[in-house]
């Protein structure tokens, strides 16, 4: 009997060596691709200023912000008018602290959506940031 036991075992051992050793290799595999696009490429970022120099892009960012900005602060008008109508119809004072809460939920994102772009700007051009000094984010 114990001799029908030890081929077994000995079976799942090696299944449990070539699971490991199988498993192993894509490990190693994806450690050589990091280190190697790391050390051995040259990353993007290590161009100089490669935003500024492309002929249309900065155009394109700055539209961008201000076509995601004007969309942000028409949401708010939506939000905030349908909110109000809901609130005439409502009943229970416990919903109308909700729509209350959501409107001015819905104030404050509008609040840091036209502020993030003259910020970053401002501080981008502090700190000497290459995006900041071609591209001009403030919505107006």
């Amino acid at each position: 009997m114990s001799q029908d036991n030890t081929p077994s075992e000995t079976a799942s051992n090696r299944a449990d060596s070539q699971s490991t050793a199988a498993s192993r290799i894509p490990r190693q595999a994806t450690l050589i691709v990091v280190f190697l696009s790391l050390f051995a490429v040259e990353p993007a970022a290590a161009q100089t200023n490669a935003v500024c120099s492309a002929d249309n892009l900065p155009g394109m960012i700055e539209g961008f912000f201000q076509l995601t900005t004007a969309l942000g602060i028409v949401g708010l008008a939506v939000v905030w008018q349908a909110d109000s109508l809901i609130e005439m119809f409502t009943i229970t004072p416990d919903q109308k602290k909700g729509l209350k809460r959501h409107k001015r939920s819905a104030m404050k994102s509008a609040v840091v959506l036209v502020a993030l772009g003259p910020l970053y700007t401002v501080a981008g051009s502090m700190m000497n940031l290459p995006l900041a000094q071609c591209v001009d984010l403030a919505p107006w």
